[in-house]
């Protein structure tokens, strides 16, 4: 969840003390290379780990999180990025052009879900049925549908099992579609209350 940019910001930083603590202690100090070097080393790893540890806890605290629950959250999103990753092999495993429309929408949703957590942690707790049901049974299902819809040959059976699972991924959509929303009901309403002030304020004008 953190950025790769703060991890070069500080170690760009480390390295810049670590060169100034080394010019100072052998040209200042009269230390020798060797020395000089322990110094820089070990200066490098004084202002690497504080630097990462103040952005860490600014993120945490922006986030308001504790670190019990960054470590929930984080694991919890690695899981489903695992899953999603399943998701997306099963939904294109099938060339079919009644269903790549949907799949297509699908995915997007699910991918669009897990982004909008990545970046705002803090809303995953909006989003606790698609992480622990609504994902794991869409997984499931799109592997099914790929693994029948495969079989070189389809009898009765297997041709009622494909339908059935169809039916049932279309009404998976739709709940993934209400979990979306669900994530982004706030910055709904608040979009809403901008728009009624913004219109409110220009009738008066």
């Amino acid at each position: 969840m953190r950025s790769f940019l703060h991890v070069l910001t500080g170690a760009a930083s480390a390295s810049t003390i670590a060169v100034i603590t080394g010019l100072i202690s052998y040209f200042a100090f009269g230390q020798t290379f060797l020395i000089s070097s322990l110094y820089a080393v070990g200066g490098w790893f004084v202002v690497f780990s504080g630097t990462l540890w103040i952005g860490h806890y600014l993120y945490l605290r922006k986030n308001q999180l504790s670190m019990r629950e960054y470590i929930y959250i984080k694991k919890n999103l690695h899981e489903a990025k695992l899953k999603i990753a399943r998701l997306r092999k099963a939904l294109f495993a099938v060339k079919n052009l009644h269903t790549i429309k949907q799949n297509f929408e699908i995915f997007r949703i699910v991918k669009r879900i897990y982004v909008i957590t990545k970046k705002e942690p803090k809303r995953f707790y909006q989003a606790e049925k698609f992480y622990f049901e609504n994902l794991e049974s869409i997984v499931e299902l799109t592997e099914k549908y790929a693994l029948l819809a495969t079989q070189p040959k389809k009898n009765a059976e297997i041709q009622m099992s494909l339908s059935d699972t169809r039916w049932t991924i279309a009404q998976l959509a739709e709940s993934l579609e209400k979990d979306l929303y669900d994530l982004l009901e706030k910055d709904i309403d608040h979009l809403q209350f901008e728009l009624d002030v913004a219109k409110h304020s220009l009738s008066k004008k």
